[in-house]
C-alpha cells in the first residue's frame, strides 16, 4: 500500500476533479501527488471504531462531529483525505463550505497507519507537518501491528507528541471532556 509520489508537476484541487474515480486515495501536500490504495478491512475497522466512540461522546455532550475519511481542502496545493476527523460545532460551522465540504482545519485529525515505510513516512512527517501549519490542534496516529496510539498536542504553535498509548491504556483528551476510551476496544 506504499504510495506513490508524483512530484514532477504541482499539482493543484483542480487536478483532482480529473483524475478517475478508480477506488484509489488522491492526495496533494504541498503540490505533491499522493495516491494509495483504499483502505484494507482492518484499517478501516480501526478508523470506524474511533469515530464510532467520537460520535457517541460527541452525541452525549452535544459539542460536535465526527466522520470517516473526509476531504479538506486546507489550500489549493494541500488537499487531503484523513482516516477520521472531529471538529467542535463553532469550528464547524467556520470551516464547511457551501457545499459541504471542509476548507480548514478540525480540532481533531486521526490516522491509521498503513503497512510500509513511505505509507508510514507520510503520515508521520508530511501530514504531521500539514497539520501543525494548518492548525491541527490534537493529531492522533495509530499503529494497528503495535497497537499503539501516538498523541500529537499544539504546543507553542506545532504538534508535539504528548503521549503514546497502548493496549491497556485510556485515550483521553483536553478537547474532548470527559471522553475516556480503552485503546484496546479501538484496535478490535
Amino acid at each position: 500500500m506504499s504510495p506513490t509520489v508524483i512530484d514532477k508537476i504541482r499539482w493543484t484541487t483542480a487536478d483532482l476533479e480529473l483524475l478517475s474515480n478508480d477506488g484509489k486515495h488522491y492526495e496533494i501536500i504541498n503540490g505533491d501527488l499522493f495516491v494509495t490504495r483504499a483502505p484494507d478491512w482492518k484499517h478501516q475497522n480501526v478508523a470506524d471504531n474511533v469515530c464510532t466512540e467520537l460520535k457517541i461522546w460527541s452525541r452525549n455532550t452535544g459539542l460536535g462531529d465526527a466522520a470517516t475519511s473526509p476531504g479538506i481542502i486546507f489550500t489549493d496545493a494541500d488537499n487531503v483525505i484523513p482516516d477520521v476527523v472531529w471538529a467542535s460545532n463553532e469550528r464547524l460551522a467556520e470551516i464547511l463550505d457551501e457545499a459541504g465540504h471542509l476548507t480548514g482545519a478540525p480540532e481533531l485529525v486521526v490516522e491509521v497507519l498503513s503497512p510500509g515505510a513511505e505509507q508510514e513516512r507520510r503520515d508521520r512527517e508530511v501530514k504531521l507537518k500539514l497539520y501543525s501549519i494548518q492548525g491541527v490542534r490534537e493529531y492522533w496516529i495509530f499503529n494497528r501491528q503495535q497497537i499503539k496510539v501516538e498523541v500529537y498536542r499544539r504546543e507553542n504553535g506545532i504538534l508535539k507528541l504528548a503521549a503514546t498509548l497502548f493496549r491497556e491504556d485510556n485515550l483521553t483528551s483536553p478537547l474532548l471532556p470527559e471522553f475516556s476510551c480503552p485503546v484496546e476496544i479501538l484496535f478490535k
